[in-house]
């Protein structure tokens, strides 16, 4: 491992960043490098541009694609290296295209959840379409949040209860319940972890592969594309 490796993998474990970011990041450095032949500390604003046009040219790469490698290239720049010019000129985000998200109409879903073949496994995707968006609601539904911001304990606290709600599934879900009810699944045939983050579960989105070809639902149909659904107009 190189010395410059090393300074970046603790500057990113000192901002306690995802181990999968981590390593996202030190393989798109890499192949930044190996790009130019030598280290990334001897490659100038100059030349950085000419990287991006090779990605988007030559590799054909996609904005969404894109993005996580200026996100490593700023943080090495930014961070490791300490540069002082500036980044967000020499390194320019991709616009990504905004696309509408896939929302299923109440019979799709139906349809769809009535494919899954394991108990447990529809409890996982029938709780990502009754839970909804993660970034809905902890104002509205928390009425505490309204107050003057604590200090000290009191806020921590307020955080920690709001980090929770979000991953809570709201009560105004009778349709998901029912469907859950009438599986009769025992209490503890899915984890908690499964149940809080029900969307990124390899279970759940292996399930939902499945499903998607039994159902012949002719929309992409994803763990997230069933919390856009719980989010859109009835």
């Amino acid at each position: 491992m190189t010395p410059l490796r090393q300074r970046m993998l603790e500057d990113m474990q000192i901002r306690h960043l995802a181990t999968s970011t981590q390593r996202a990041y030190v393989e798109h450095v890499s192949r930044f490098a190996r790009h130019f032949g030598r280290s990334p500390a001897l490659v100038g604003p100059e030349e950085i541009p000419a990287y991006q046009v090779y990605l988007t040219n030559e590799k054909q790469l996609a904005p969404a694609s894109m993005v996580i490698t200026v996100a490593a290239l700023r943080f090495l720049y930014t961070v490791t290296l300490q540069r002082t010019w500036s980044v967000e000129a020499v390194i320019p985000a991709p616009k990504t295209p905004q696309t509408s998200p896939v929302v299923l109409s109440p019979a799709e879903v139906v349809q769809f959840l009535g494919c899954v073949a394991a108990p447990k496994h529809r409890v996982i995707l029938t709780t990502c379409y009754a839970a909804g968006p993660p970034h809905l609601g902890s104002r509205a539904a928390h009425p505490a949040s309204d107050r003057p911001p604590a200090n000290g304990p009191a806020r921590r606290a307020r955080e920690g209860a709001e980090r929770s709600l979000r991953h809570a599934v709201p009560d105004a879900a009778p349709d998901a319940a029912r469907v859950v009810a009438d599986e009769s699944i025992p209490p503890l045939a899915v984890s908690r972890r499964s149940l809080r983050r029900a969307d990124h579960h390899p279970c759940g989105e292996r399930a939902c592969r499945k499903a998607h070809r039994r159902s012949q639902i002719p929309k992409a149909i994803t763990p997230h594309a069933l919390r856009h659904y719980a989010a859109s107009p009835r």
